[in-house]
């Protein structure tokens, strides 16, 4: 369940499930078992009235090529039955997209940005975006990443569908992971976070010191002349205490490691690494 206000993260490698999900929840595909729901409506056999209140950007977003960006906002305002021109103007403004150019002469991260207007310009009460920033470039996809914010500040949800767990720890404050068609983690990234483990290295005064015995709570996964590499099982205090009065030249702890726990839960079906 997605809490309204929320800016969750919908994660898997290309395959996993994760379009054909969005497909389901929009009514365009028909669950096989189970039910999906949108503001407590049935997104099969309600699917007309769930949408009225929902923005969605498709990961292959298709434009007719004679149609420029007004064009577009007019003709998904008639479809809306609503006036989009003023919030669109403000949108491609801030995405500093020329709206008089046609589908045909844009670029692809062009095309993207249009694609996020017409998705956003009626302020819909869901956003769902499938892969929104592929084609976008650093500084734009920090200026999307902040108008998000923004919008779920306001009260708006956004479920945000992408196979980059770095994009989605940078954004969203809640992530579930799909794995052949099934959720096999759906937890906040704080929560996370305290699963996951910190990378490690240490570099000794010595070779001699190097080659003692780790502590059980590291796992050494390479040493390198006075250089150990490794994941920290245990919590910083531990690793500190045993640390204490060692022969160290040097350490460092770096921050829980969320990529290689994601890499793990798809390697174990699901089981936390």
């Amino acid at each position: 369940m997605v809490r309204e206000g929320a800016l969750s993260g919908f994660l898997g490698p290309n395959g996993a499930g994760k379009t054909t999900t969005i497909r389901v929840l929009l009514g365009l595909l028909r669950p096989t078992s189970g039910r999906a729901s949108l503001f407590g409506l049935d997104c099969w056999r309600r699917s007309h009235r769930a949408k009225v209140e929902v923005g969605y950007l498709p990961g292959d977003l298709r434009l007719h090529p004679w149609m420029d960006g007004r064009q577009a906002l007019r003709l998904f305002g008639a479809i809306r039955h609503r006036d989009l021109m003023v919030e669109g103007r403000r949108l491609a403004e801030e995405f500093n997209l020329d709206l008089r150019v046609k589908a045909r002469q844009m670029s692809r991260g062009m095309r993207q940005k249009l694609g996020l207007i017409l998705a956003m310009a009626h302020r819909p009460r869901l956003l769902i975006l499938d892969e929104p920033t592929t084609a976008l470039d650093p500084l734009m996809q920090e200026q999307l990443h902040g108008h998000l914010r923004e919008l779920a500040a306001a009260g708006h949800t956004v479920f945000f569908s992408s196979h980059t767990l770095s994009e989605v720890e940078q954004l969203c404050d809640r992530v579930a992971i799909v794995r052949e068609g099934r959720v096999i983690v759906d937890a906040g990234l704080d929560e996370l976070r305290g699963r996951s483990r910190r990378e490690v290295m240490i570099r000794w005064k010595g070779v001699v010191q190097a080659e003692q015995v780790p502590p059980p709570f590291l796992e050494v996964r390479r040493r390198d002349g006075q250089t150990w590499s490794g994941l920290l099982a245990g919590s910083p205090e531990d690793l500190l205490q045993w640390a204490a009065g060692r022969p160290i030249e040097d350490f460092s702890v770096g921050r829980p490691d969320l990529d290689t726990l994601f890499r793990g839960y798809y390697r174990q079906g699901g089981q936390a690494p």
